[in-house]
Protein backbone atom coordinates (compact mmCIF):
# COMPACT_ATOMS: atom_id res chain seq x y z
CA UNK A 1 0.00 0.00 0.00
CA UNK A 2 1.36 3.37 -0.98
CA UNK A 3 1.61 6.02 1.69
CA UNK A 4 1.29 9.70 0.93
CA UNK A 5 3.81 11.72 2.86
CA UNK A 6 2.47 14.92 4.36
CA UNK A 7 4.65 17.71 2.94
CA UNK A 8 3.67 19.98 5.82
CA UNK A 9 6.16 18.14 8.03
CA UNK A 10 8.93 19.46 5.80
CA UNK A 11 7.81 23.09 5.97
CA UNK A 12 10.96 24.07 7.87
CA UNK A 13 13.22 22.80 5.11
CA UNK A 14 11.06 24.56 2.53
CA UNK A 15 11.44 27.88 4.40
CA UNK A 16 7.68 27.99 5.05
CA UNK A 17 7.57 27.91 8.85
CA UNK A 18 4.42 30.05 8.92
CA UNK A 19 3.41 32.68 11.48
CA UNK A 20 5.63 32.86 14.56
CA UNK A 21 4.29 35.16 17.32
CA UNK A 22 7.72 35.48 18.94
CA UNK A 23 9.37 36.59 15.70
CA UNK A 24 6.50 38.95 14.91
CA UNK A 25 6.71 40.62 18.32
CA UNK A 26 10.47 41.01 18.00
CA UNK A 27 10.11 42.57 14.56
CA UNK A 28 7.59 45.10 15.89
CA UNK A 29 10.04 46.08 18.62
CA UNK A 30 12.85 46.32 16.09
CA UNK A 31 10.78 48.65 13.90
CA UNK A 32 10.02 50.92 16.85
CA UNK A 33 13.68 50.97 17.89
CA UNK A 34 14.87 51.92 14.41
CA UNK A 35 12.36 54.74 14.14
CA UNK A 36 13.40 55.99 17.60
CA UNK A 37 17.02 56.18 16.36
CA UNK A 38 15.98 58.46 13.50
CA UNK A 39 13.87 60.66 15.79
CA UNK A 40 16.75 61.08 18.24
CA UNK A 41 19.17 61.86 15.40
CA UNK A 42 16.88 64.60 14.04
CA UNK A 43 16.20 66.01 17.53
CA UNK A 44 19.95 66.26 18.14
CA UNK A 45 20.43 68.06 14.83
CA UNK A 46 17.60 70.56 15.42
CA UNK A 47 18.45 71.06 19.08
CA UNK A 48 14.89 70.34 20.21
CA UNK A 49 12.61 67.35 20.40
CA UNK A 50 9.35 67.00 18.52
CA UNK A 51 6.84 69.72 19.54
CA UNK A 52 9.64 71.36 21.55
CA UNK A 53 10.46 75.05 21.34
CA UNK A 54 13.92 76.55 21.05
CA UNK A 55 15.26 79.79 22.50
CA UNK A 56 15.40 81.65 19.17
CA UNK A 57 13.56 81.73 15.85
CA UNK A 58 13.46 78.32 14.17
CA UNK A 59 15.29 78.11 10.84
CA UNK A 60 14.77 74.37 10.52
CA UNK A 61 11.53 72.52 11.00
CA UNK A 62 9.98 69.08 10.57
CA UNK A 63 7.52 68.27 7.83
CA UNK A 64 6.20 64.75 8.04
CA UNK A 65 7.74 61.36 7.38
CA UNK A 66 8.73 59.16 4.48
CA UNK A 67 8.71 55.38 4.37
CA UNK A 68 11.93 53.48 3.72
CA UNK A 69 12.47 49.77 3.39
CA UNK A 70 15.46 48.45 5.32
CA UNK A 71 16.86 44.91 5.35
CA UNK A 72 19.05 43.82 8.24
CA UNK A 73 19.83 40.72 10.25
CA UNK A 74 16.44 41.30 11.87
CA UNK A 75 14.72 40.83 8.51
CA UNK A 76 13.08 43.35 6.18
CA UNK A 77 11.12 46.19 7.72
CA UNK A 78 9.32 49.26 6.37
CA UNK A 79 10.18 52.15 8.71
CA UNK A 80 9.06 55.79 8.91
CA UNK A 81 11.93 58.24 8.64
CA UNK A 82 11.27 61.84 9.79
CA UNK A 83 11.75 64.69 7.33
CA UNK A 84 12.95 68.21 7.97
CA UNK A 85 13.77 71.34 6.00
CA UNK A 86 16.99 73.19 6.84
CA UNK A 87 17.60 76.87 6.14
CA UNK A 88 21.26 77.92 5.98
CA UNK A 89 22.77 81.38 6.56
CA UNK A 90 22.10 82.45 2.96
CA UNK A 91 18.44 81.51 3.22
CA UNK A 92 18.77 78.42 1.03
CA UNK A 93 16.45 75.59 2.10
CA UNK A 94 17.63 71.98 1.81
CA UNK A 95 16.30 68.60 2.90
CA UNK A 96 17.73 66.98 6.03
CA UNK A 97 19.44 63.65 5.40
CA UNK A 98 19.92 60.99 8.03
CA UNK A 99 23.51 59.84 8.55
CA UNK A 100 22.31 56.62 10.15
CA UNK A 101 20.44 55.70 6.95
CA UNK A 102 22.06 57.39 3.92
CA UNK A 103 20.26 57.79 0.62
CA UNK A 104 19.78 54.66 -1.47
CA UNK A 105 20.86 52.37 1.38
CA UNK A 106 18.68 49.28 1.60
CA UNK A 107 20.92 46.97 3.63
CA UNK A 108 22.51 47.44 7.03
CA UNK A 109 26.26 46.92 7.26
CA UNK A 110 25.70 43.74 9.28
CA UNK A 111 23.44 42.35 6.56
CA UNK A 112 25.99 43.20 3.85
CA UNK A 113 28.74 41.48 5.84
CA UNK A 114 26.53 38.39 6.33
CA UNK A 115 25.71 38.16 2.62
CA UNK A 116 29.39 38.56 1.67
CA UNK A 117 30.39 35.86 4.20
CA UNK A 118 27.85 33.37 2.81
CA UNK A 119 29.02 34.18 -0.73
CA UNK A 120 32.64 33.55 0.28
CA UNK A 121 31.70 30.30 2.00
CA UNK A 122 31.32 28.71 -1.42
CA UNK A 123 28.08 29.60 -3.14
CA UNK A 124 27.20 31.79 -6.11
CA UNK A 125 25.01 34.88 -6.32
CA UNK A 126 21.88 32.94 -7.26
CA UNK A 127 22.20 30.35 -4.50
CA UNK A 128 22.94 32.77 -1.66
CA UNK A 129 19.28 33.74 -1.42
CA UNK A 130 18.25 30.16 -0.59
CA UNK A 131 19.98 29.81 2.83
CA UNK A 132 19.12 33.45 3.67
CA UNK A 133 15.47 33.23 2.58
CA UNK A 134 14.06 32.73 6.07
CA UNK A 135 16.16 35.46 7.67
CA UNK A 136 15.47 38.14 5.08
CA UNK A 137 11.99 36.90 4.12
CA UNK A 138 12.91 36.53 0.47
CA UNK A 139 14.28 40.08 0.10
CA UNK A 140 17.75 38.96 -1.03
CA UNK A 141 18.01 38.42 -4.77
CA UNK A 142 21.10 37.73 -6.84
CA UNK A 143 21.30 41.45 -7.66
CA UNK A 144 21.32 42.34 -3.96
CA UNK A 145 24.14 39.84 -3.42
CA UNK A 146 26.11 41.32 -6.32
CA UNK A 147 25.72 44.86 -4.97
CA UNK A 148 26.82 43.78 -1.49
CA UNK A 149 29.85 42.00 -2.94
CA UNK A 150 30.84 45.00 -5.07
CA UNK A 151 31.10 47.11 -1.92
CA UNK A 152 33.92 44.81 -0.79
CA UNK A 153 35.99 46.30 -3.61
CA UNK A 154 36.33 49.54 -1.65
CA UNK A 155 38.14 47.63 1.13
CA UNK A 156 40.12 45.70 -1.49
CA UNK A 157 41.41 48.88 -3.14
CA UNK A 158 42.42 50.31 0.24
CA UNK A 159 44.22 47.08 1.15
CA UNK A 160 46.15 47.05 -2.14
CA UNK A 161 47.38 50.63 -1.57
CA UNK A 162 48.20 50.35 2.14
CA UNK A 163 51.69 51.13 3.47
CA UNK A 164 53.98 48.24 4.44
CA UNK A 165 56.58 50.41 6.17
CA UNK A 166 55.49 49.32 9.66
CA UNK A 167 55.52 45.59 8.87
CA UNK A 168 58.48 43.89 10.57
CA UNK A 169 58.93 41.15 7.95
CA UNK A 170 61.85 38.77 8.42
CA UNK A 171 60.83 36.13 5.87
CA UNK A 172 59.10 36.47 2.51
CA UNK A 173 57.29 33.67 0.66
CA UNK A 174 56.71 34.23 -3.07
CA UNK A 175 54.83 31.96 -5.43
CA UNK A 176 52.76 32.12 -8.58
CA UNK A 177 49.91 29.89 -9.62
CA UNK A 178 47.63 29.44 -12.61
CA UNK A 179 43.94 29.41 -11.73
CA UNK A 180 41.42 28.25 -14.30
CA UNK A 181 37.96 29.77 -14.18
CA UNK A 182 35.27 31.11 -16.49
CA UNK A 183 35.23 34.66 -17.80
CA UNK A 184 32.95 35.89 -20.59
CA UNK A 185 31.56 32.34 -20.90
CA UNK A 186 35.01 30.93 -21.73
CA UNK A 187 37.44 28.92 -19.61
CA UNK A 188 40.38 31.23 -18.90
CA UNK A 189 43.70 30.76 -17.12
CA UNK A 190 44.78 33.50 -14.71
CA UNK A 191 48.36 33.77 -13.49
CA UNK A 192 48.19 35.06 -9.91
CA UNK A 193 51.31 36.17 -8.02
CA UNK A 194 51.22 36.17 -4.22
CA UNK A 195 53.50 37.31 -1.38
CA UNK A 196 53.19 36.17 2.24
CA UNK A 197 55.35 37.76 4.90
CA UNK A 198 56.42 36.26 8.20
CA UNK A 199 56.67 38.77 11.04
CA UNK A 200 59.33 38.57 13.70
CA UNK A 201 56.85 36.97 16.09
CA UNK A 202 56.24 34.17 13.54
CA UNK A 203 52.77 35.24 12.36
CA UNK A 204 52.15 34.90 8.62
CA UNK A 205 50.40 37.79 6.84
CA UNK A 206 49.32 38.25 3.23
CA UNK A 207 51.21 41.23 1.78
CA UNK A 208 50.04 41.28 -1.82
CA UNK A 209 48.20 39.20 -4.41
CA UNK A 210 47.78 40.33 -8.00
CA UNK A 211 46.88 39.07 -11.44
CA UNK A 212 49.97 39.93 -13.52
CA UNK A 213 49.24 37.95 -16.68
CA UNK A 214 52.26 35.64 -16.32
CA UNK A 215 55.38 34.78 -14.30
CA UNK A 216 58.01 36.47 -16.45
CA UNK A 217 60.89 38.47 -15.03
CA UNK A 218 59.08 41.69 -15.95
CA UNK A 219 55.86 40.58 -14.21
CA UNK A 220 57.67 39.59 -11.03
CA UNK A 221 59.78 42.74 -11.04
CA UNK A 222 56.66 44.91 -11.30
CA UNK A 223 55.09 42.90 -8.48
CA UNK A 224 58.18 43.32 -6.25
CA UNK A 225 58.57 47.00 -7.14
CA UNK A 226 55.03 47.59 -5.85
CA UNK A 227 55.97 46.01 -2.50
CA UNK A 228 59.14 48.09 -2.37
CA UNK A 229 57.29 51.31 -3.26
CA UNK A 230 54.85 50.72 -0.40
CA UNK A 231 57.71 50.54 2.08
CA UNK A 232 58.46 46.82 2.47
CA UNK A 233 61.93 46.43 3.99
CA UNK A 234 64.41 43.91 2.59
CA UNK A 235 63.64 40.55 4.26
CA UNK A 236 66.31 38.37 5.81
CA UNK A 237 65.16 35.22 4.00
CA UNK A 238 63.10 34.58 0.85
CA UNK A 239 61.35 31.35 -0.19
CA UNK A 240 60.48 31.00 -3.90
CA UNK A 241 58.88 28.39 -6.13
CA UNK A 242 61.89 28.15 -8.44
CA UNK A 243 60.59 30.18 -11.40
CA UNK A 244 63.59 31.68 -13.27
CA UNK A 245 61.80 34.98 -13.76
CA UNK A 246 61.22 35.36 -10.02
CA UNK A 247 64.82 34.67 -9.04
CA UNK A 248 66.08 37.12 -11.67
CA UNK A 249 63.69 39.80 -10.41
CA UNK A 250 64.84 39.26 -6.80
CA UNK A 251 68.50 39.58 -7.76
CA UNK A 252 67.71 42.74 -9.72
CA UNK A 253 65.95 44.33 -6.75
CA UNK A 254 67.96 43.17 -3.72
CA UNK A 255 71.20 41.84 -5.22
CA UNK A 256 72.72 38.37 -5.44
CA UNK A 257 73.61 38.30 -1.72
CA UNK A 258 69.95 37.92 -0.75
CA UNK A 259 69.43 34.47 0.88
CA UNK A 260 66.95 32.61 -1.36
CA UNK A 261 65.44 29.20 -0.69
CA UNK A 262 64.07 27.13 -3.58
CA UNK A 263 60.91 25.23 -2.66
CA UNK A 264 61.85 21.59 -2.13
CA UNK A 265 58.35 20.40 -3.07
CA UNK A 266 58.50 22.13 -6.46
CA UNK A 267 61.97 20.67 -7.10
CA UNK A 268 60.70 17.19 -6.22
CA UNK A 269 58.01 17.54 -8.89
CA UNK A 270 60.64 18.65 -11.40
CA UNK A 271 62.81 15.63 -10.64
CA UNK A 272 59.88 13.26 -11.13
CA UNK A 273 59.15 14.86 -14.49
CA UNK A 274 62.70 13.95 -15.65
CA UNK A 275 62.54 10.29 -14.56
CA UNK A 276 60.67 7.27 -15.98
CA UNK A 277 57.55 6.39 -14.02
CA UNK A 278 58.96 3.08 -12.73
CA UNK A 279 61.75 5.03 -10.96
CA UNK A 280 59.47 7.48 -9.14
CA UNK A 281 59.24 5.56 -5.87
CA UNK A 282 63.01 5.07 -5.62
CA UNK A 283 63.69 8.68 -6.59
CA UNK A 284 61.22 9.99 -4.02
CA UNK A 285 62.78 7.88 -1.26
CA UNK A 286 66.32 9.08 -2.07
CA UNK A 287 65.24 12.69 -2.35
CA UNK A 288 63.39 12.70 0.98
CA UNK A 289 66.31 11.00 2.73
CA UNK A 290 68.48 13.88 1.52
CA UNK A 291 66.14 16.81 2.22
CA UNK A 292 64.90 15.58 5.59
CA UNK A 293 68.27 14.61 7.07
CA UNK A 294 68.88 15.84 10.60
CA UNK A 295 72.07 17.89 10.18
CA UNK A 296 73.72 19.98 7.44
CA UNK A 297 76.63 17.53 7.34
CA UNK A 298 74.27 14.60 6.78
CA UNK A 299 72.41 16.51 4.07
CA UNK A 300 75.72 17.20 2.28
CA UNK A 301 76.72 13.54 2.49
CA UNK A 302 73.39 12.31 1.09
CA UNK A 303 73.37 14.96 -1.62
CA UNK A 304 76.70 13.74 -2.99
CA UNK A 305 75.49 10.16 -2.86
CA UNK A 306 72.25 11.17 -4.66
CA UNK A 307 74.19 12.82 -7.50
CA UNK A 308 76.59 9.89 -7.92
CA UNK A 309 73.75 7.38 -8.07
CA UNK A 310 71.40 9.28 -10.38
CA UNK A 311 74.10 10.38 -12.83
CA UNK A 312 74.30 6.69 -13.70
CA UNK A 313 70.60 5.78 -13.48
CA UNK A 314 69.07 8.93 -15.03
CA UNK A 315 71.38 11.84 -15.77
CA UNK A 316 68.48 14.27 -16.35
CA UNK A 317 67.52 13.92 -12.67
CA UNK A 318 71.06 14.72 -11.48
CA UNK A 319 71.28 17.70 -13.83
CA UNK A 320 67.97 19.05 -12.55
CA UNK A 321 69.16 18.82 -8.94
CA UNK A 322 72.45 20.56 -9.79
CA UNK A 323 70.51 23.31 -11.57
CA UNK A 324 68.99 24.37 -8.23
CA UNK A 325 72.48 24.72 -6.73
CA UNK A 326 72.91 25.89 -3.15
CA UNK A 327 69.51 27.63 -3.14
CA UNK A 328 67.81 24.29 -2.57
CA UNK A 329 69.63 24.00 0.76
CA UNK A 330 69.59 27.57 2.05
CA UNK A 331 67.25 26.45 4.85
CA UNK A 332 70.25 24.77 6.56
CA UNK A 333 71.52 28.25 7.46
CA UNK A 334 68.56 28.64 9.81
CA UNK A 335 68.01 27.14 13.22
CA UNK A 336 66.87 23.47 12.81
CA UNK A 337 63.54 24.33 14.47
CA UNK A 338 62.71 26.50 11.41
CA UNK A 339 63.60 23.97 8.72
CA UNK A 340 60.09 22.54 8.36
CA UNK A 341 58.47 25.90 7.54
CA UNK A 342 61.42 27.23 5.49
CA UNK A 343 61.70 24.40 2.95
CA UNK A 344 58.52 25.07 0.96
CA UNK A 345 55.99 27.65 -0.26
CA UNK A 346 53.10 25.55 1.09
CA UNK A 347 51.53 28.57 2.83
CA UNK A 348 50.58 30.00 -0.58
CA UNK A 349 49.58 26.60 -1.95
CA UNK A 350 47.00 26.46 0.85
CA UNK A 351 45.42 29.66 -0.49
CA UNK A 352 45.23 28.19 -3.97
CA UNK A 353 43.49 25.02 -2.78
CA UNK A 354 40.90 26.99 -0.83
CA UNK A 355 40.19 29.22 -3.81
CA UNK A 356 39.68 26.27 -6.14
CA UNK A 357 37.20 24.83 -3.65
CA UNK A 358 35.47 28.20 -3.48
CA UNK A 359 34.88 28.67 -7.23
CA UNK A 360 33.47 25.18 -7.90
CA UNK A 361 29.93 26.56 -7.67
CA UNK A 362 30.71 29.78 -9.55
CA UNK A 363 29.35 29.81 -13.08
CA UNK A 364 31.69 32.61 -14.13
CA UNK A 365 33.52 35.60 -12.71
CA UNK A 366 32.64 39.17 -13.72
CA UNK A 367 36.24 40.31 -14.35
CA UNK A 368 39.87 39.23 -13.99
CA UNK A 369 40.37 41.32 -10.84
CA UNK A 370 37.81 39.18 -9.03
CA UNK A 371 40.32 36.30 -8.81
CA UNK A 372 42.86 37.97 -6.45
CA UNK A 373 40.07 39.88 -4.68
CA UNK A 374 38.30 36.61 -3.80
CA UNK A 375 41.55 35.15 -2.47
CA UNK A 376 42.14 38.23 -0.31
CA UNK A 377 38.54 38.25 0.94
CA UNK A 378 38.81 34.62 2.08
CA UNK A 379 41.58 35.73 4.44
CA UNK A 380 40.04 39.07 5.43
CA UNK A 381 36.74 37.40 6.37
CA UNK A 382 38.41 34.70 8.44
CA UNK A 383 37.44 31.85 6.08
CA UNK A 384 41.17 30.99 6.02
CA UNK A 385 43.30 31.31 9.16
CA UNK A 386 47.09 31.68 9.07
CA UNK A 387 48.97 30.23 12.00
CA UNK A 388 52.48 31.05 13.16
CA UNK A 389 55.42 29.30 11.49
CA UNK A 390 57.30 26.50 13.21
CA UNK A 391 60.37 27.66 15.09
CA UNK A 392 59.09 31.21 15.52
CA UNK A 393 60.98 31.49 18.81
CA UNK A 394 64.31 31.54 16.93
CA UNK A 395 63.40 33.88 14.06
CA UNK A 396 65.57 36.68 15.48
CA UNK A 397 68.75 34.61 15.23
CA UNK A 398 71.10 35.59 12.37
CA UNK A 399 71.66 33.24 9.43
CA UNK A 400 74.68 30.97 9.49
CA UNK A 401 77.20 30.90 6.61
CA UNK A 402 76.32 28.39 3.87
CA UNK A 403 77.61 25.05 5.25
CA UNK A 404 77.17 22.82 2.20
CA UNK A 405 80.06 21.88 -0.01
CA UNK A 406 78.41 21.76 -3.41
CA UNK A 407 81.29 20.01 -5.16
CA UNK A 408 80.02 16.48 -5.55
Amino acid sequence: MNQITDSASFALLAHEAGFDPIEERLRMNVRATIEAVFEEELAGFLGRRRYGRGTGPAKSYRHGHRERQLTGTFGTETVRVPRARIEDETGKVTEWRSKALPRYRRLTKKAEALIAAVYLAGTNTRRVKRPLFGLFEGAVSKDVVSRAWRKVKVDWDAWCARSLADEDIVRLILDGTVIKTRLDRKATNFSVLAAIGVRRDGQKVLLSIRNMGGESTAAWRQFLDDLDARGLKKPEFVIVDGAPGLEAALVGLWGDKQPIQRCTVHKHRNLLAHAPKHMHSELTEDYRDMIYADTPAEIEKRRKAFLRKWRLKCRAVADSLEEAGDRLFTFTRLDPSQWKSARTTNAIERLNEEFRRRIKTQTMLPCAETVPMLLWALLASGQIQMRKVDGCETLSRPLEPMPLDLAA
